[in-house]
């Protein structure tokens, strides 16, 4: 071999033929073993797909039905990803921007209802940053899933080595998790000698539930509870903290 000091000659080392041939059976065996029972602990995705936890962050679901315009996902998102969008039935519901989102899923948790809720579908693609804006009707239903998975692997430790469990099974991605049903909540004037009938929470509710009337020369709030959601815009928005939310 030719540098720039000289020429130099390389000495490759001798092995003995008994070397040669113990290595190649060491090695076949090794191939023999992984063969028979593989010993990996990598998950060959897209054909299999690992065990994910019930509280898993991934995708999320929208049900208009449980939804009661309240706001609350959208004031308590970090990352302002969420953004409420006027219906035909004068209801507000929410769209999420994927481009924001960082899947802490405080929406899903601060939701009374349940209408937004948690999936295990991480595994998305996008052609362009305009399609990551999921509108209301978008978030109704899963997004279209090519599925190749047959298996269900987890990870479980025997004898101090980690080792790879596989069952032959499909499991739900897009299963609504269960929801603990919060009591309802209707607004009420807890405080009536702090209200200023400045009729901000008449012009605030979404389901047209409060009214006000004049009584003895003073205005007084009415609240229908037939019609109140229990959303607590109108509580938000009172100045002088008048109304709260009370249990039904």
């Amino acid at each position: 071999m030719e540098t720039k000091f000289g020429r130099i000659k390389v000495l490759y080392p001798k092995q003995r033929l008994i070397d040669k041939i113990k290595g190649h059976v060491e090695a076949l065996n090794a191939g023999l073993k992984e063969a028979i029972k593989p010993g990996r602990i990598t998950i060959e995705y897209p054909r299999e797909r690992r065990e994910l936890p019930d509280n898993f962050r991934g995708f999320l679901l929208f049900d208009v039905d449980a939804c009661i315009s309240c706001f609350q996902c959208a004031f308590v998102c970090p990352a302002n990803a969420i953004n409420m969008r006027g219906a035909p039935n004068g209801r507000y519901y929410p769209c999420i921007d994927y481009t924001k989102c960082i899947f802490c899923h405080f929406c899903a948790d601060t939701c009374p209802r349940g209408a937004l809720h948690r999936t295990k579908i991480h595994d998305v693609a996008f052609s362009d940053m305009d399609e990551m804006l999921a509108t209301t009707e978008e978030l109704l239903k899963p997004p279209e899933m090519i599925r190749e998975d047959k298996y269900l692997v987890k990870y479980e430790i025997k004898d101090g080595d980690i080792v790879l469990v596989k069952e032959e099974t499909v499991v739900e991605l897009a299963e609504r998790p269960k929801f603990e049903i919060r009591p309802a909540k209707v607004s009420a004037c807890a405080h009536p000698e702090n209200c200023i009938a400045c009729t901000l929470c008449v012009m605030t509710c979404p389901s047209n539930a409060i009214s006000t009337k004049v009584e003895n020369g003073r205005r007084v709030l009415i609240i229908d509870p037939k019609l109140c959601t229990g959303c607590g815009l109108c509580v938000k928005e009172c100045p002088t903290c008048a109304l709260a939310l009370i249990e039904r």
